[in-house]
C-alpha cells in the first residue's frame, strides 16, 4: 500500500503522485465524491485503478493517503 500524494493542478484537476515510482497521473474518476465522503475506487487517466476506503469528511488537498492497487 503505497503513500500517494494528491493535489490540485492549476486547472483544478486532481493529480495522483506515487513518489517511489515517480508516477504522476490525473485522476479521471472517483467512486465516491460527495460533500460527506471521498474515496472508493479511483481511476487514473492511464487506465490504472487504485482503492482507498471512503473518507468522511473528505480530505483537504494537498494530502498524502495510503492506497491499494486495484484491478486493472
Amino acid at each position: 500500500m503505497p503513500n500517494v500524494m494528491i493535489r490540485k493542478s492549476e486547472s483544478g484537476d486532481l493529480l495522483f503522485y506515487v513518489a517511489k515510482k515517480d508516477m504522476e497521473e490525473t485522476i479521471a474518476s472517483v467512486e465516491t465524491d460527495t460533500p460527506d465522503s471521498w474515496g472508493g475506487e479511483v481511476e487514473l487517466t492511464d487506465g490504472s485503478k487504485w482503492y482507498i476506503d471512503p473518507i468522511s469528511p473528505p480530505p483537504a488537498f494537498p494530502t498524502t493517503l495510503r492506497f491499494k492497487r486495484g484491478a486493472e
